[in-house]
């Protein structure tokens, strides 16, 4: 894999079954329009702020591979959700490794930082 991480490293799988490819991975594709770069570990408060604003990521919907959330899974978001969530103070945590330098056209590394499950 040629893409990389935040931090300019070879990007690191998120978990197993996730991205946009759910190949485990949170590369961007071209055709991946929702930049699905963030691997977060989800909480409920962000699964909960999600499911107010329209974007139910705790119901499966196996057509698409998609299991449903709890708090505590590993999972590539949206980099505009997270963004939206960091703006109301509930984004959850994030692996910088696993994280797609593609995040950095939405959120700034600074951002990501604040929230990082590494020490820097």
């Amino acid at each position: 894999m040629s893409e990389r991480n935040v931090l300019g490293e070879p990007l690191q799988p998120c978990c197993d079954g996730t991205g946009f490819t759910r190949n485990g991975f949170c590369q961007v594709p071209n055709s991946d329009r929702g930049n699905h770069s963030v691997c977060a570990i989800v909480t409920d408060e962000f699964l909960q702020m999600q499911a107010r604003l329209g974007n139910d990521l705790i119901t499966p919907i196996p057509a698409y591979q998609f299991p449903g959330l709890k708090a505590g899974d590993r999972w590539c978001l949206c980099a505009s959700r997270w963004k939206q969530a960091y703006d109301h103070g509930l984004a959850p945590q994030v692996d910088l490794r696993a994280t797609s330098e593609a995040a950095l056209q939405i959120v700034t590394l600074d951002a990501l930082k604040t929230h990082s499950i590494e020490r820097q």
